[in-house]
C-alpha cells in the first residue's frame, strides 16, 4: 500500500483554516500516487483544543468539517483526526479519527488511553474508546491508534493503563499500525520515539506508520518527525523535524536506512524558533522587541528571534544603567549589527535617579538593597512595554530556567513580556547554544559571527550595582543546573540529590529558592517547553503551601 504522509500545522480552533491544510494535503498526496492520506491527531481542531470543546458550536462544526472533507475524497482514502460526541455514559466526547472513501460511509475509531499527567489532561474532555477494531479498506484491515495508544509501559513515567490497544487490534487482525499523534517535542525525543514505535514493530510483527502534528500552540512545540517501520522494526521514513512535509511510503517497497539523529543544540534552536513563529503568527503579532542588555540570555534570544521572524521584524533595545558597563554596551550594538536588527538606545540613568528621588524621604537612613536594583529593571520593563503598546510589537523576555527557578527575576521588570523564549532552557545550556550558533554547523550564523565573544567569555551578571556577578549569590551553574534539573524534572527530595554528591547546604538553599518563588513564575509569561519539564505547563505547585522536605 502506499501511505501519504500530511505532516501538517494546524492551528488550535482554526477549523477552518485546518480544513484547508488537510484538503490541499490531500490532494496533492492522492494526485502523486496515495491510496491512504495519514494526518496528526486532531488535525481538523488542532492539539490540544482544551476547553474550547466546551463551547456549544465548537464540536459541532468541527463534525461539519469532517463531512465537508469527505465530500472532497476522490481515490486515495483520508485517515483524519478530530473530536466526536460521546452518545453514551461519561465524558462528553471522545478523540477520534475517522476513516473517509470515497462512495463509502465514515468508519470512526476512538483514542482509549488518554493521557492525564504532564502537559496532558484528557480526561477532562475524553471517554476512552473501548474494544476498538481494525477499520477496513479495500482488503486490508488497518489498525488505527492515536499517539498514546502506541506508547508502551517502557516509556511512560510509570504503568498507567491495563489495556494495550496495539496487542487488541493485532489479536483482530490489523495487518498494519496507523498512529495518528500530536507529541509534544522535549529534547531526545525523536530518538525515544523511533526506538519505541521500532521495538512495538518488530514485538508484533507489523509495520507501524506514525504521523506526527508540526508547529508551536501556546506553550508546546510539536516536531513532525513523522516515521515508518517495517515489520522487523526497521526505519523505512523518517519526514523532517520542525516544518510542514509530506511523503507517500509504498510499504512493499520501502528500503531501510538508519535513523537520523540531529545534534542537541540544533533541536533546541529549531524548536525554540517554531514555537516563536508560530506563537506571533498565531496570536496576529507581527514583530518583536526585546531588551539587549550585552548577556548571554538576550544574545540568544535576540539570534532566536531573527530567525523565526526576520531581522527587519526584530527590535532590541539598549537601556544601560549608571552601572551598565562600556563592554556590554559594546556588546549589545556588536550583535545587533551581526544580526542586521535596528538597535534603539534608551538610557535609564536619569529616570532612575528621578524615580529614587521620589523615596528620598520614604527611605531616608536605609541602605540601598535590591529595592533600587529592581527599580532599574521595572524601569526597562516599562519602556519595552511603551514600545509594544505604541508599535504593536510583542515584548520576549530574556530569563533562562536558571533564573527562574531560584527567583532571579523582577516582577514586572524583566520579567515583563508575551512570551518568555528561554524559560525552559538552564543557564549551561543557553551557553551551549550561543557556542554552537556561532559553529560552523549552525544555519544562524553559517560561516560569521553571530555572539560577540566577549559575551560568551564573561562573567554573567545582571549588571544592578557596582561590580555584581552572578556568581556572588549563585552557585556555579553547572552545579546549581544539575541540582534543579534532579529537583524539578526528575521530583528528587533534598536527601537524594545530596547523595548524588552536592554539598547538603547548597542543596538546601536551592531547594528553598524554588519553592518560595512559586508566585513569580505564576505570573511569569508563557515559555517554550523543551525539557521533560517546564515551570508552567505540566508542572502544578501551590503558592501557599508549608511543606518542607
Amino acid at each position: 500500500m502506499k501511505i501519504g504522509f500530511a505532516q501538517i500545522n494546524p492551528t488550535v480552533g482554526d477549523l477552518s483554516g485546518n480544513f484547508e491544510k488537510i484538503a490541499a494535503a490531500y490532494e496533492r498526496l492522492a494526485a502523486a500516487g496515495a491510496e491512504l492520506v495519514l494526518t496528526p491527531e486532531l488535525a481538523i481542531t488542532g492539539y490540544p483544543p482544551q476547553d474550547l470543546v466546551f463551547k456549544s458550536q465548537f464540536v459541532p462544526q468541527n463534525l461539519e468539517v469532517l463531512d465537508k472533507l469527505q465530500g472532497r475524497i476522490r481515490g486515495a482514502a483520508l485517515l483524519v483526526g478530530y473530536v466526536e460526541r460521546n452518545q453514551g455514559r461519561g465524558k462528553p466526547f471522545h478523540n477520534a479519527a475517522a476513516l473517509l472513501q470515497p462512495g463509502a460511509p465514515i468508519s470512526k475509531t476512538f483514542k482509549s488511553l488518554l493521557p492525564t499527567y504532564d502537559v496532558f489532561d484528557e480526561d477532562r474532555y475524553f471517554e476512552p474508546g473501548c474494544n476498538s477494531a481494525p477499520l477496513i479498506l479495500g482488503t486490508t484491515k488497518i489498525g488505527v491508534t492515536i499517539c498514546e495508544d502506541i506508547w508502551t509501559e517502557h516509556y511512560l513515567p510509570r504503568p498507567f493503563y491495563d489495556v494495550e490497544p496495539v496487542r487488541a487490534l493485532v489479536e483482530q487482525g490489523a495487518e498494519i499500525i496507523l498512529n495518528l499523534s500530536a507529541s509534544p517535542f522535549s529534547l531526545n525525543k525523536p530518538a525515544i520515539r523511533r526506538e519505541m514505535v521500532s521495538a512495538l514493530a518488530r514485538a508484533h510483527s507489523r509495520p507501524i506508520f506514525y504521523c506526527n502534528a508540526v508547529g508551536g500552540n501556546d506553550q508546546l512545540v510539536f516536531d513532525g518527525n513523522s516515521i515508518a517501520v517495517n515489520p522487523s522494526g526497521e526505519l523505512i521514513a523518517q519526514l523532517p523535524g520542525f516544518r510542514t512535509a509530506e511523503e507517500i511510503i509504498n510499504t512493499g517497497a520501502a528500503q531501510p536506512f538508519a535513523f537520523a539523529e540531529p545534534e542537541r543544540s540544533a533541536d533546541l534552536f529549531a524548536a525554540l524558533s517554531l514555537g516563536v513563529r508560530d506563537y506571533l503568527a498565531k496570536c496576529g503579532f507581527k514583530s518583536a522587541v526585546l531588551g539587549l542588555s550585552g548577556g548571554i540570555d538576550s544574545a540568544v534570544v535576540a539570534a532566536i528571534a531573527v530567525e523565526a521572524l526576520g531581522a527587519q521584524n526584530v527590535i532590541g533595545v539598549s537601556m544601560p544603567s549608571p552601572y551598565s558597563s562600556r563592554g556590554s554596551i559594546d556588546d549589545a550594538r556588536a550583535l545587533a549589527k551581526n544580526l542586521g536588527i535596528k538597535c534603539l538606545e534608551i538610557p535609564i540613568a536619569n529616570a532612575f535617579a528621578a524615580f529614587k528621588a521620589q523615596f528620598a524621604e520614604v527611605f531616608a537612613g536605609l541602605p540601598e538593597d535590591t529595592t533600587e536594583e529592581n527599580m532599574q529593571a521595572r524601569l526597562r520593563g516599562m519602556i519595552l512595554m511603551s514600545l509594544s503598546n505604541k508599535f504593536g510589537h510583542i515584548v520576549l523576555s530574556t530569563g533562562n530556567k536558571s533564573e527562574l527557578a531560584v527567583g532571579y527575576c523582577t516582577l514586572y521588570g524583566d520579567m515583563a513580556g508575551g512570551l518568555a523564549v528561554i524559560s525552559d532552557v538552564p543557564k549551561t545550556m543557553v551557553y551551549e547554544l550561543a557556542r554552537w550558533m556561532n559553529s560552523d554547523k549552525s544555519r544562524a550564523g553559517g560561516d560569521r559571527e553571530i555572539i560577540p565573544p566577549s559575551t560568551i567569555e564573561k562573567p554573567p551578571s545582571a549588571e544592578l550595582k557596582p561590580g555584581q556577578k552572578d556568581q556572588d549569590t549563585l552557585p556555579p551553574y553547572d552545579v546549581l543546573d544539575e541540582i534543579l534539573r534532579l529537583y524539578v524534572e526528575e521530583n528528587l527530595g533534598a536527601r537524594d540529590i545530596i547523595s548524588h554528591g552536592f554539598d547538603e547546604k547548597t542543596v538546601r538553599w536551592v531547594q528553598r529558592r524554588v519553592d518560595i518563588n512559586e508566585y513569580k513564575r505564576e505570573q511569569a509569561a508563557p515559555g517554550i517547553k523543551v525539557t521533560s519539564r517546564a515551570f508552567g505547563v505540566g508542572r502544578r505547585m501551590p503558592i501557599a503551601q508549608r511543606y518542607i522536605d
